[in-house]
């Protein structure tokens, strides 16, 4: 099984970015630790701070990986094109967020992204990765 998980902008910086928010671990080493959580998981990792990126990387596995773990960052709650990318794709997207975007600034409660993704997890620091993992398991 292969699952790719892309991250947006400014997610490149978790470890030191807000760590109130956000938490003190690397999303690097948090991944080593999924990494060896799911061993039977071939796991492809991507990030970028550019949407056009996103979008690119979202039509080159979104025909093959059989599941993609998005978390756009800011760009959840302004970009249509990220939304439109997922709806032209195969496979199935998994919104999350490490923070529960519900719970802070008004213009985060809304997503182009959650209309057209398989399903929404927010607010379980990086164990919302894990849950997204094994929401795809079943």
């Amino acid at each position: 099984m292969k699952i790719c998980i892309i991250n947006g902008p400014n997610l490149n910086l978790l470890g030191t970015r807000e760590p109130e928010v956000y938490g003190a671990q690397t999303f690097e080493d948090y991944l080593a630790i999924l990494k060896d959580k799911f061993k039977n998981i071939q796991f492809e990792y991507f990030q970028s701070n550019v949407e056009g990126e996103l979008i690119n990387q979202l039509h080159e596995v979104g025909f093959s990986a059989d599941a993609i773990l998005l978390n756009a960052g800011a760009y959840t709650h302004t970009s249509v094109a990220l939304g439109d990318a997922i709806k032209a794709i195969d496979s199935p997207v998994i919104e999350l967020h490490i923070s529960n975007t519900f719970a802070r600034e008004d213009f985060r409660h809304t997503s182009y992204i959650t209309p057209v993704a398989k399903g929404l997890i927010v607010g379980f620091g990086l164990d919302s990765y894990r849950l997204a993992v094994e929401s795809v398991l079943g």
